[in-house]
C-alpha cells in the first residue's frame, strides 16, 4: 500500500488490553469503519478506500479485486494505554470460517449496522449465535450520511429484532440541512434531542438493572444528576456480563462518532479477564485444570487463522490465553478433533520465532505476547488454524471451534502435468489455513473434490490456487456415482476357450443370480456337484465375478446388491488356470447383466434442515421440487429453529447449499448422510440393452 506504518504498541497487562471482532452482513460498512478507527488511533496517518482497493485490512489479491473482504483482517493499536486488537470479520456466509475465527480471538463482538440496509436475517442468526456462547455484543450504526439513512429507526429495528437488552447510547445530531453534524452521547445529561430524556432514563436503568449497583441506583432514585463517569464502571460490567448491548452511532468518512466508540471500547468492553478462556484437556482429551487469563501461567494458544506469505511462509495468527509466548519458546503444536473435516489429528514439537503484532498485512516486531493479546508467529511448519500451542512438558489442547460441515462440492482437475505435480502440496496448504475446506479424492468416481461452504468460497480457492501458488486447475460437472443392479433372476455361462495349440486358455462357469436385498452388496456362494469345477478354481471365479461386478457392465457404473452363485462348470487338466477362471467368472457376469437386464440406481442421502420458522414453507417448497421426500419436523421454539428432516436424491443436493441460502436469506444450515440406493428416473438415464 506504500503507507508508513507505526511501530506496535507495546504489550499490555490484560486490563489493559481490548480485542473486538466487527461483524454484521456484506457492505455494513465494517472495513470502512475499521479504517477510520486506525486512522483516528494514529496507526495509519489516512484512510483507504475499499472501492480503490487500498484500505489496511483488505489486503487479500482476491480482497482487492472484489472490494469486499473474504479473509480476517487483523489490526492492533493503542488508545489511551489500552491495546485494542480490530478483527475484521467478512459478511459473507460462504466465509463463515473467517468469522468464527475471529470471535473465537475476540472478548466482544461489535456489530455493524448500516442505517440504509438495517438488520438483515443472517445478522439476527449471527446475533443469537453469539448469545448462545455468552459472547458480549454491542452495535454501531454506520453509514449515516448516506441517501435514506435513517439511525433512528435503525435503532428500533435492532431493539425489535435483536432482542431484550438493547439501549441506544448515541442519537443523530442533524443539521437544518438534514446533513450529520456529531452524535448526541445521552451518557451526559442534558442532551439535546428528541427523545432524550425518556431514552437516557431507559438507559441508566438498564445499566443499573443490569449491573446489580445497589449504591448507585439508590443515587439515581434520590434525584442525582448522573454523569458519564459515574456509569462506565456498570455499563462495563453490564456489557461483559452479555445482556446489555449498547448502540452507537458513526458516520466513518466524516469522522463523526469515531472517538465516542474508542472511549466506549476502551471503558465498557471486557478485557480478556472477564471474558474468561476456553475449556482445555490433555491432548489425548483426559481433563485438565482450568485456564486462568494469567501472563504468569501455563502456556497456551490457539492458531486463529493461517496465511501464507510469499517470503516469510506460512503465518500463524495466535490467541494467547495463558501464558506469555517469547521468542526462542519451544511449544507443544496439537491439531485433534477436526478428522472428520479432512484434518487429521496431528502433533509437533517446534520452536518459536520472531513475535510480530498485526496491522493488517504489516507485521510490526514486539518482544513478547502476553496472555489475552493476539500476535503473529511465521515459520511454524506444522501449525494449522484450529491448533494448539502449550509447553511441551504440559501439553493442552483447545478443542475446535464449531464449523458448518461443508457441503458444496467442487470437481477439479489439473490443467497440465506440471499442475498436477503442484496440486497436492498446494490444496494442503490450502487446507492447513482453511478449516471450512476438505479436499476429498471420491472413492466412486475418482474425481478430486473440494467440498466448499458456497460458491463464493469455491471461487476464492480456485483464485488463490492460481495466484498464490501457481496452480492452474480446469473445473468439471461433479459426478453423482450411479450403479445398477439386475433387474431380475437369471443363469449364464461364461466362456474362456483359446486351443489353438501350445499352452491354452480354457474355463467354463455356469451362474446364477439374483437381486439382493438393498445395501446387502455382492454376496457370491457356490454349489457345483461332482467337480465339474475344481474346488482351487472357485475363489478364482469369485474374483473374476466380484472384480467385473465392481467395475460395471454399462458406462462403469458398478453393479450392487446382486447374489451370485456358481453351479457347474468346466475345466481342462492342461489349459485351466487361475486367470482363465477369473475371466470366466467376469464373462459370465457380463451374460447375466444382458439376460437379466439391470436397473440403474442413484445415490439418496438423508438431509436435516435448519432454519427459522418463518422460511420452513419455503424450505420444503423448494425441498419438494427436488424430489424430496420430508420425513418429518421438530420446532424449537426458544430458539425460533425448525430442523426440517428429508430424503433427497444425491443429484439434487447439487448446488442446495446456495440454494437454501436463497430461501432462507442466509439464515439456514443443512446436513447430510448416505442413506442407500433407490431406482433412477427413466428420464436421468438409459440403460443400453
Amino acid at each position: 500500500m506504500g503507507r508508513d506504518v507505526v511501530p506496535a504498541p507495546a504489550p499490555r497487562e490484560p486490563a489493559r488490553v481490548r480485542n473486538v471482532a466487527l461483524v454484521g452482513h456484506a457492505a455494513a460498512g465494517k472495513t470502512t469503519l475499521a479504517e477510520a478507527l486506525l486512522v483516528a488511533t494514529g496507526a495509519l496517518p489516512r484512510a483507504g478506500r475499499v472501492e480503490d482497493g487500498t484500505t489496511c485490512l483488505d489486503s487479500d489479491d482476491v480482497e482487492v479485486r472484489q472490494q469486499r473482504s473474504v479473509t480476517l483482517g487483523v489490526a492492533t493499536v493503542e488508545h489511551e494505554g489500552t491495546r485494542i486488537t480490530l478483527l475484521d470479520t467478512p459478511g459473507s456466509p460462504d466465509f463463515v470460517g473467517e468469522l468464527r475465527a475471529g470471535l473465537r480471538a475476540a472478548d466482544a463482538a461489535l456489530f455493524v449496522v448500516s442505517a440504509v440496509g438495517g438488520v438483515d436475517a443472517s445478522t439476527v442468526a449471527l446475533w443469537e449465535e453469539c448469545a448462545a456462547v455468552g459472547m458480549p455484543r454491542a452495535v454501531v450504526v454506520t453509514q449515516l450520511d448516506r441517501a435514506r439513512a435513517d439511525a433512528e429507526e435503525t435503532v428500533r429495528l435492532c431493539q425489535t429484532a435483536l432482542g431484550a437488552g438493547v439501549y441506544p447510547v448515541h442519537l443523530v445530531d442533524r443539521g437544518p440541512d438534514g446533513a450529520v453534524r456529531d452524535v448526541v452521547n445521552l451518557l451526559q445529561p442534558g442532551a439535546q434531542a428528541p427523545d432524550a430524556d425518556r431514552l437516557r432514563s431507559e438507559l441508566i436503568e438498564g445499566i443499573i438493572g443490569e449491573s446489580e449497583d445497589e449504591a448507585l441506583m439508590e443515587r439515581y432514585l434520590a434525584g442525582d444528576e448522573l454523569v458519564q463517569g459515574d456509569l462506565m464502571s456498570d455499563l462495563g460490567t453490564a456489557v461483559a456480563r452479555g445482556h446489555f448491548h449498547p448502540v452507537l452511532c458513526a458516520a466513518p468518512l466524516q469522522g463523526i462518532g469515531l472517538d465516542a466508540l474508542l472511549y466506549l471500547v476502551v471503558h465498557g468492553f471486557p478485557c480478556p479477564t472477564e471474558h474468561g478462556c476456553p475449556p482445555v484437556t490433555r491432548p489425548d482429551g483426559s481433563p485438565a485444570p482450568a485456564l486462568s487469563c494469567d501472563p504468569d501461567g501455563p502456556l497456551v494458544a490457539e492458531v486463529v487463522k493461517t496465511t501464507t506469505d510469499p517470503y516469510l511462509g506460512r503465518v500463524s495468527l495466535l490467541r494467547v490465553f495463558s501464558g506469555t509466548l517469547t521468542p526462542d519458546t519451544p511449544v507443544h503444536v496439537s491439531g485433534h478433533g477436526g478428522a472428520e473435516r479432512g484434518h487429521p489429528d496431528h502433533d509437533a514439537d517446534e520452536r518459536i520465532g520472531a513475535i510480530s503484532s498485526p496491522l493488517g498485512a504489516a507485521l510490526r516486531p514486539v518482544a513478547s505476547c502476553p496472555a489475552g493479546d493476539v500476535c503473529a508467529v511465521a515459520r511454524l511448519t506444522s501449525a494449522e488454524t484450529g491448533d494448539t500451542l502449550s509447553s511441551p512438558g504440559d501439553p493442552r489442547l483447545v478443542p475446535p471451534w464449531e464449523l458448518p460441515v461443508p457441503q458444496h462440492p467442487v470437481a477439479v482437475e489439473a490443467a497440465s502435468r506440471g499442475d498436477e505435480d503442484r496440486l497436492g502440496p498446494a490444496l494442503a496448504r490450502l487446507a492447513a489455513e482453511d478449516p471450512t475446506l476438505r479436499v476429498e479424492r471420491s472413492r466412486d468416481t475418482g474425481q478430486l473434490l473440494l467440498w466448499c461452504v458456497g460458491e463464493a468460497h469455491g471461487e476464492v480457492l480456485l483464485e488463490r490456487l492460481r495466484s498464490r501458488h501457481g496452480v492452474a486447475v480446469t473445473t468439471v460437472p461433479v459426478r453423482v456415482p450411479m450403479v445398477e443392479t439386475l433387474a431380475g433372476p437369471a443363469k449364464a455361462t461364461g466362456r474362456l476357450v483359446k486351443q489353438s495349440g501350445g499352452h491354452g486358455q480354457y474355463a467354463v462357469v455356469v451362474v446364477e443370480a439374483e437381486p439382493g436385498e438393498p445395501g446387502s452388496g455382492i454376496t457370491f456362494a457356490q454349489r457345483v456337484v461332482g467337480g465339474a469345477v475344481p474346488s482351487q478354481y472357485h475363489g478364482s471365479v469369485e474374483k473374476g465375478v466380484r472384480a467385473q461386478a465392481a467395475k460395471g457392465v454399462h458406462d462403469d457404473r458398478p453393479l450392487v446388491d446382486v447374489r451370485f452363485v456358481l453351479v457347474d462348470g468346466k475345466a481342462h487338466s492342461v489349459d485351466s488356470s487361475d486367470a482363465a477362471f477369473q475371466s470366466a467368472g467376469a464373462l459370465a457376469v457380463r451374460e447375466l447383466a444382458a439376460a437379466a437386464g439391470t436397473k440403474v440406481l442413484e445415490p439418496w442421502c438423508e438431509v436435516q434442515v435448519v432454519v427459522p420458522g418463518e422460511h420452513v414453507g419455503a424450505v420444503m417448497s423448494d425441498l419438494s421440487s427436488r424430489r424430496a421426500r420430508v420425513t418429518g419436523s421438530d420446532a424449537d421454539p426458544a430458539r425460533d429453529r425448525t430442523t426440517v428432516r428429508a430424503e433427497v436424491p444425491e443429484l439434487e443436493l447439487l448446488g442446495y447449499a446456495g440454494a437454501l441460502r436463497s430461501v432462507s436469506h442466509g439464515t439456514g444450515s443443512f446436513t447430510r448422510r448416505p442413506l442407500g440406493h433407490e431406482p433412477a428416473p427413466a428420464s436421468l438415464v438409459a440403460v443400453p440393452v
